[in-house]
């Protein structure tokens, strides 16, 4: 059973900056992406990010370009969301999910999810 971890959520002023970690331990697939999504009260689930295993491309959405980096550490299992100059609007919970398919920034495809992370940006 495929179990992802997302940790790092907290509380920051606008301005600040957090780290997400995504831990994805044991994946038994050799090619996978690994999205972030994020979904704030009474709005959809939003993909925000992806990495690709094997060769390591991104795809980042508009809202978060610039601001936001995905990186991955494949000795560690772990994949990480890098975000800087955070906003009020990026407040919500945070989830990882994996998928064995080239990028995706839709959530419907996705079978594995972490349990989210939350994140709230005061202003």
């Amino acid at each position: 059973d495929v179990q992802l971890q997302a940790s790092g959520g907290g509380l920051v002023q606008a301005g600040g900056s957090l780290r997400l970690s995504c831990s994805t331990p044991g994946l038994p697939f050799e090619v996978y992406s690994t999205a972030w999504f994020r979904q704030a009260p009474g709005k959809e689930r939003e993909g925000i990010s992806c990495i690709e295993s094997n060769t390591g491309s991104t795809q980042y959405a508009d809202s978060v370009k610039g601001r936001f980096t995905i990186s991955s550490d494949n000795a560690k299992n772990t994949v990480y969301l890098q975000m800087n100059n955070l906003k009020p609007d990026d407040t919500a919970v945070y989830y990882c999910a994996t998928i064995v398919s080239p990028c995706l920034l839709v959530p419907t495809p996705y079978d594995f999810w972490g349990q989210g992370t939350q994140v709230t940006v005061s202003s």
